[in-house]
């Protein structure tokens, strides 16, 4: 059964709370696009992740330094949570000023629709955590700023989620245990319901960090040697394991490898990359159920008049694939049929 749209962005954060309380990792990859937001849920996964600086990166080409704003944030929310069936997890950065300024934004991003949202606790404007040059901002105003975010919430919808990321290792006069104490404070103090730990440097730490965090524990890796694995992580004790950015950045290198290849054999530059998309384990996206273009025929068929629909038959499109192997769909089929 169909649900309308206020059950299903019920049902959505019913789903992120679920996947919180049980005792197994949760996979959440990130990008920026509704669209990539769909295509997760297609391959599998039970959460997205809306990533700031790829907002910011993919729709204006600013870095990651908090130069979106509120409106601008939210507005794609909505597109992101009216797109997925899965839960979203927004990117808020620093909550758009002070404690103050969090209350505010907060009740903003809850009606859009998304599942959860992230306040860090850097000082303003921030910079990407995988940049240098960060700084924090005291624990009590830290704590306070969650304080705000939860009662926002609570008088918005309360099962939507909060979290606070912890910004801490890395930035100006860090150390582990700051980072933990934190962290500690942020739950039990602020009410978080779960811990973002940033750029951990060690497995031992990690481990110790979600034994002692009173809360769920979502990280991303930032030690010199190789990430920990999905079962590692599990093993861990972490609860999330976040990849923000590699469904856009993986795009980016695919575009950058495409267009140095067009530039430099034109044609035969798109026909093989045909072959190459035909060929993969995964085959291509399924774009016209992606768009939900369907939609758009049964809304006409239903909705228009006689007169006024669209001729589905006697008109084309040209295609998309030039790949040489590829069969030829019905419409291009029904093309050449008709030039004979």
């Amino acid at each position: 059964m169909t649900m309308n749209a206020h059950d299903a962005v019920r049902h959505k954060r019913q789903q992120f709370r679920k996947l919180l309380r049980r005792k197994k990792l949760t996979v959440m990859p990130g990008g920026f696009s509704p669209l990539y937001a769909r295509l997760a849920q297609q391959a599998g996964f039970e959460s997205f992740f809306l990533a700031g600086s790829q907002l910011s990166a993919f729709l204006y080409g600013v870095p990651d330094n908090g130069i979106i704003g509120l409106r601008e944030l939210v507005d794609h929310a909505r597109h992101m949570a009216a797109a997925a069936d899965i839960p979203i997890q927004v990117d808020a950065d620093t909550g758009f000023g002070n404690a103050v300024n969090v209350y505010y934004a907060v009740r903003e991003i809850v009606r859009s629709g998304v599942a959860a949202l992230n306040i860090e606790d850097q000082e303003a404007p921030k910079k990407s955590a995988t940049n240098a040059g960060r700084r924090c901002i005291p624990t009590e105003e830290a704590v306070g700023k969650i304080q705000a975010a939860v009662a926002a919430r609570d008088e918005v919808d309360p099962e939507f989620s909060i979290c606070a990321r912890c910004d801490i290792l890395g930035a100006e006069g860090s150390s582990f245990d700051d980072a933990l104490e934190r962290c500690v404070a942020y739950v039990e103090r602020g009410g978080a319901d779960f811990i973002w730990l940033n750029s951990v440097e060690s497995r031992q730490e990690l481990k110790r960090a979600c034994k002692e965090i009173p809360a769920p524990v979502l990280a991303i890796w930032g030690g010199n040697d190789a990430p920990p694995s999905v079962a590692e992580y599990e093993a861990l004790g972490v609860r999330i394991a976040l990849f923000p950015v590699q469904a856009a950045t993986s795009g980016l290198q695919a575009s950058w490898e495409f267009l140095n290849d067009l530039r430099e054999r034109g044609s035969q530059a798109m026909a093989d990359w045909n072959v190459r998309a035909d060929a993969n384990r995964w085959g291509r996206p399924n774009q016209r159920m992606l768009l939900r273009l369907d939609d758009v025929r049964n809304a006409e068929a239903k909705y228009l008049p006689a007169e006024l629909q669209r001729d589905y038959v006697k008109t084309w499109g040209h295609k998309t694939n030039f790949n040489p192997s590829a069969a030829p769909g019905k419409k291009a089929a029904a093309r050449a049929a008709r030039r004979k």
